[in-house]
């Protein structure tokens, strides 16, 4: 019998959820853009839903750092892409079309500093330098803050694409005057999916090739 949903506790309030269901189930990464601009209000909306991220002991050490139009786009894919990449054309070239490109930026000054702080002295992160944390906080947070970017995104009908950068992006940061302790955990692209043809669009994602692991094999209630 497969998984069922718990029934509401005794007493429980039941919630609607529908809204927030279909934007997590709506969600998927988009590897082709028109090059419509995203309108200001609409990427202001995407971003402040970021800033409402988890962050450990509320350091917020979390910056973004948003580039938009083919000028500041086209700098970015320059100095962190492949030049076979660039070279084109391929698969991914509707990529280069996204008129946003958001840098996740975490500070784990900003961590380290917290966890010095009075309230935090019986913390087992209390007076560990950055290169000691078990679990980097910093990157940690800046992935939550990376997740409901692209949830707003798809909220606001926009498509979104988190991805590696393939090449060093400390000249790019530098360049950017991004202090050096800033840590990036990669880039997301934001605009209009491309309504044009399918090789346009990119390739389809992993989630075509790879089946969803069920629910049953990934929850361990108890123990494993």
């Amino acid at each position: 019998m497969g998984w069922q949903p718990r029934p509401p506790a005794p007493g429980s309030v039941s919630v609607r959820r529908v809204e927030l269901d279909d934007v997590v189930t709506k969600r998927r990464m988009t590897r082709g853009y028109s090059d419509d601009p995203v309108p200001a209000e609409v990427l202001d909306r995407v971003l402040g839903t970021a800033l409402h991220a988890p962050s450990a002991g509320f350091s917020q050490g979390i910056d973004l750092l948003v580039l938009e139009g083919p000028a500041e786009t086209g700098q970015f894919f320059e100095m962190t892409s492949d030049p076979e990449f660039l070279a084109g054309p391929g698969a991914l070239q509707g990529l280069i079309r996204a008129p946003v490109i958001v840098l996740p930026l975490g500070d784990p000054d900003a961590y380290v500093a917290r966890y010095s702080e009075a309230d935090k002295a019986h913390s087992s992160l209390a007076g560990l330098a950055a290169g000691d944390w078990p679990v980097p906080y910093w990157l940690v947070d800046s992935s939550f803050a990376v997740m409901l970017l692209l949830l707003a995104a798809t909220n606001e009908g926009l498509g979104a694409l988190f991805f590696h950068l393939h090449r060093d992006p400390r000249p790019l940061l530098a360049v950017l005057g991004v202090p050096e302790a800033k840590q990036v955990i990669g880039a997301i692209a934001l605009g209009y999916e491309s309504s044009g043809p399918t090789d346009a669009a990119g390739p389809a994602g992993s989630p075509t090739r790879r089946a969803r692991r069920p629910m049953l094999d990934v929850v361990h209630r108890g123990r494993w």
